[in-house]
């Protein structure tokens, strides 16, 4: 639908630049309607060009992202603001993700039961918070429960299942899970950590959340078996 409409927007662009030539508005008009009313193929035509553009563009900024894994492998796995669970794993996984993303919410079960099945999984937690205001404070606590030591795992878990997630409920679990309530307030510091992130993000083109990166591989979205295909890559290479 969204590819429709904007095939559609592009045709009526096009239709008035040519419309800026013609002297007579209805006329113009009306061998438009007409033209397209007799030939609807070419709205499916500009469609399935559309569609075939995205794909195309999609898979060359994939294959971008991919050779720039490793120029940006230090900040990606070893920024030690992120928490890791694990840390001793020999293989890193690391998750972008929100707490209020559906997806993130679906994957987050998962997530948990591989970092305590393997624990040769050292696995990154990169704060990235997408939908706003909410989001961005879950993501100020969890980091303050990592700043306290207490358990950010738990709080992970718990965010990510609270229904509804609000900023009482969001400082609750944060305080439950070790934050100091005096870290739960804007601090500069961890502001710059988020922007970062999101620069990191948007360098990678990584385009929404979930998103994981195993070695030299992405895995788009809550695909966990493709993501159980990359660990399980990983491992058997070494």
């Amino acid at each position: 639908m969204k590819l429709a409409l904007a095939a559609l927007l592009a045709c009526a662009v096009t239709l008035g630049a040519c419309h800026a030539a013609q002297p007579d508005d209805k006329a113009f008009g009306e061998r438009v309607r007409a033209y397209l009313l007799a030939h609807p193929e070419v709205i499916q035509e500009a469609v399935d060009r559309l569609q075939a553009k995205a794909t195309a563009d999609e898979e060359a900024a994939q294959r971008q992202a991919k050779a720039d894994l490793p120029r940006f492998r230090q900040a990606i796995e070893r920024d030690p603001r992120d928490f890791a669970a694990n840390p001793a794993g020999k293989i890193t996984v690391t998750e972008f993700y929100d707490y209020r993303c559906p997806h993130c919410i679906n994957a987050a079960p998962k997530v948990v039961a591989l970092i305590r099945a393997n624990p040769d999984i050292r696995f990154v937690f990169k704060e990235m918070p997408i939908f706003g205001p909410t989001s961005e404070h879950a993501a100020r606590a969890a980091l303050a429960v990592k700043k306290s030591g207490g358990d950010y795992v738990g709080a992970y878990e718990a965010l990510m299942a609270a229904r509804p997630l609000d900023i009482e409920t969001i400082d609750r679990i944060a305080r439950a899970k070790g934050a100091a309530a005096a870290d739960l307030k804007t601090v500069p510091a961890v502001d710059l950590q988020l922007g970062q992130t999101s620069d990191l993000f948007n360098k990678l083109n990584l385009g929404g959340t979930p998103a994981f990166i195993v070695g030299d591989e992405i895995v788009y979205g809550e695909d966990m078996e493709a993501l159980a295909t990359a660990i399980a890559k990983t491992r058997a290479g070494g």
